[in-house]
């Protein structure tokens, strides 16, 4: 069903708009060889336009959960083959925060890698200046004996650059400067990353594919209506402020793109019920006439990124609770809200004890107006993912937080 122009939608139509653009709208498929295969994989990132990146693996890396909730258990292995082999169908980049992105994506984020005066922050932008000579060191590092980490590359440096006695971390912070600085222009890029987690720098060329490289530079009116685009049709509905935050978008450039793009039709403007804002809805969206999909959801998917949408559209107050003293939090460390249908059913803090091979949940909270089947469901997805990341069971310590905790606990048993 594709609205008309000026179209009203209810906010339940809106939510199942948005999940359908998400993918969530509908259980996984049931993948006829067990698991889903690259391609699979593919057209989910197609969809979402980027996944994410966060070090915080207190569960699993911030880009792997949403291709779980999108697929079920699949081999992270096909990440890793995206990312980091020849072609690459995903590249490292600036993007909503560290991204993975499709190559023909990173083209449009040429526009920040040129503004990089403006756009980095300032401990890298004032590196060419204070160290220029650093800079150039790294530079020939990595065009000589890339890909390296920033460790790596503070080690091949130590010899000419040792660090003053009166101040150990000087050479370290400027080396990493030097390499943030030529990622973030765009003159080394990511090759992969190492079993630490660490960025492995290397030439853009030798990374980005060439066909890629070899198209003209977009100037910054076709990279941000690029942009747009890219965020309103993983949103399929939302605000100007929705779209713009998908790729951390700012100024009148967003407006201007907007303009154009309902010129064009490709965003229709439309209303929604009790959502008192101008609302666009993109021209590819669709309403499904119901949402059955069920899902827990990273801190860091796509879906939940703008928190005033979330807000607006669910109904869900959320947030990241990570750097949030411990006495302070309300719900957790690391809050994964639970989706059912089309609605937030409730949200669970979870720990992958990794030793001891179980999940933990320290905390789990029914959302108001679940429905009565929501914990048996939180139960099966608790236990899908804990197959997932190779754990045996799901656990609930004593002393676990929330109205859920007692009603999860006599199903899934206490701590060892």
């Amino acid at each position: 069903m594709h609205p008309a122009p000026a179209a009203e939608l209810t906010l339940a139509q809106a939510r199942r708009v948005a999940l359908r653009a998400q993918g969530l709208d509908r259980p996984r498929p049931a993948w006829p060889a067990g698991r889903p295969h690259l391609g699979d994989l593919h057209r989910v990132v197609d969809r979402l336009g980027l996944l994410q990146i966060d070090s915080v693996n207190v569960l699993a890396r911030a880009h792997l959960v949403p291709l779980f909730s999108r697929l079920g258990p699949y081999d992270t292995g096909l990440l890793d083959r995206a990312t980091s082999r020849a072609p690459r169908r995903l590249v490292e980049t600036w993007a909503h925060e560290a991204s993975f992105v499709p190559p023909e994506t990173y083209r449009f984020l040429a526009w920040r890698r040129r503004e990089h005066a403006q756009q980095a922050w300032g401990s890298i932008r004032s590196v060419a200046r204070q160290h220029p000579e650093v800079v150039d060191e790294v530079r020939a590092l990595v065009r000589d004996a890339g890909p390296v980490s920033a460790r790596e590359a503070q080690a091949a440096l130590a010899h000419d650059h040792p660090r003053p006695r009166d101040d150990w971390g000087w050479n370290w912070s400027v080396t990493k400067r030097a390499l943030e600085l030529l990622f973030f222009t765009g003159e080394v890029a990511v090759a992969a990353r190492n079993g630490a987690f660490e960025r492995l720098y290397d030439l853009t060329e030798r990374v980005v594919p060439a066909p890629v490289l070899a198209r003209p530079e977009p100037d910054d009116a076709e990279c941000f209506r690029a942009l747009v685009e890219i965020g309103a049709r993983a949103h399929g509905i939302g605000t100007v402020r929705c779209f713009a935050d998908y790729f951390r978008l700012r100024g009148p450039r967003v407006g201007q793109a907007v303009a154009e793009l309902v010129e064009d039709g490709v965003l229709l403007p439309v209303q929604v019920r009790s959502w008192d804002r101008r609302v666009y809805l993109h021209r590819d969206a669709s309403v499904p006439r119901a949402a059955t999909g069920r899902a827990l959801l990273s801190p860091f998917d796509p879906l939940i990124f703008e928190r005033r949408r979330l807000e607006e559209l669910f109904g869900t107050r959320y947030r990241i609770e990570i750097y949030v003293p411990a006495a302070q939090r309300v719900h957790g460390y690391y809050v994964l809200p639970l989706l059912l249908g089309d609605a937030i059913a409730a949200r669970v803090d979870l720990r992958a004890d990794r030793r001891a091979g179980v999940l933990e949940v320290p905390g789990a909270y029914l959302e108001p107006g679940a429905p009565g089947h929501a914990p048996a469901e939180l139960v099966a997805e608790l236990r899908l993912l804990a197959g997932w990341l190779g754990l045996d069971s799901v656990v609930v310590p004593d002393g676990a937080r929330g109205d859920l905790a007692g009603v999860l606990r006599p199903v899934l048993g206490t701590a060892p």
